[in-house]
């Protein structure tokens, strides 16, 4: 039962698989561009003080079971470290419901949105502020760069809000990484009518809230313009953008530019009723322009997620 590499498993295919899933076959990539037998991966957990026998590991690969008790998933993060993986890149890839059998496709998101809804609501708590946070947007533009390497840059964004009560005076910015981030590497930019106030970050799922402090103090039904952004780059391939919503509001623009050397062979505007719900396929979208790009307008918003993502070729 042990495991030769095969010649057409390669890194790009192992970084899109690991974006992408399903688990099975992410672990199956990996296994063949680290070049190790099952018996010498067994021999690594072990080293590491974890059991795990060559049969689960190649009922693994092979997609017939999948971990899902404590000690398999134990197990599963120390095969990231055996394989030089980014962190969490094989964890994100189970689902949370504990059954088994084959392994179905995972969505190609940086982190559950269980694990992300979770997050943010602790880091919330950790900063002592309300979810809404007095405010209301009006308008949001997000302008997402993705570089080179196929790595989030970083993005910008510019945003109106109406406050619906006296005293409003910071907003929190949210920012997803990707697998494999530096959340301590991450830059916050403040570049108009604010500055920037603590932040806290998730690393394992994915999350850094950063407080933004208004440059005035807004009475209930003040609206405010305010310029903001994150810079990133200390991740690995980008498959998405992803935004949730938890009330309607306002126009929402949503921009991915590429560097012309680095195209996606494919981009789809998506939306979600709810983190747990499928996707829906709004529209495909094609990268245009000197910069290329692709963007998104929507009207009205409703509770819910917006994103685009996109596909690498092979």
């Amino acid at each position: 039962m042990g495991h030769a590499a095969h010649p057409g498993h390669t890194r790009a295919e192992l970084e899109r698989v690991l974006l992408t899933g399903p688990f099975h076959l992410a672990l199956r990539a990996a296994f063949a561009v680290r070049g190790l037998p099952l018996q010498r991966v067994q021999h690594h957990l072990a080293h590491r003080g974890i059991k795990v026998g060559v049969t689960s590991l190649s009922y693994w690969q092979q997609g017939a079971r999948r971990p899902r008790r404590p000690e398999s998933l134990r197990a599963v993060r120390a095969l990231e470290d055996v394989l030089r993986l980014p962190e969490n890149s094989l964890l994100r890839l189970l689902p949370g419901d504990g059954g088994s059998g084959p392994q179905r496709p995972a969505a190609p998101s940086p982190r559950t949105p269980a694990a992300v809804s979770g997050a943010v609501e602790r880091l919330l708590t950790a900063l002592g502020r309300p979810a809404d946070g007095g405010l209301h947007t009006v308008g949001h533009h997000e302008r997402v760069r993705i570089g080179p390497g196929r790595e989030l840059l970083g993005r910008d964004s510019q945003k109106i809000v109406r406050a619906h009560r006296d005293g409003v005076d910071r907003l929190l910015a949210v920012h997803r990484g990707d697998a494999g981030w530096d959340p301590a590497r991450v830059a916050v930019r403040a570049t108009e009518n604010c500055r920037p106030g603590r932040v806290r970050y998730d690393r394992d799922a994915g999350v850094l809230v950063a407080e933004l402090l208004l440059d005035a103090r807004l009475r209930s039904g003040e609206t405010y313009l305010l310029c903001y952004g994150f810079e990133d780059g200390t991740a690995g391939p980008s498959g998405e953008y992803v935004r949730g919503f938890r009330e309607s509001g306002g126009q929402y623009v949503l921009q991915v530019r590429f560097d012309a050397a680095a195209l996606p062979v494919r981009c789809r505007h998506f939306a979600q009723n709810s983190p747990g719900a499928a996707r829906i396929c709004r529209a495909e979208l094609t990268p245009s322009g000197r910069q290329p790009s692709v963007h998104v307008v929507e009207q009205g918003v409703r509770p819910g997620i917006q994103g685009i993502d996109w596909e690498w070729e092979r």
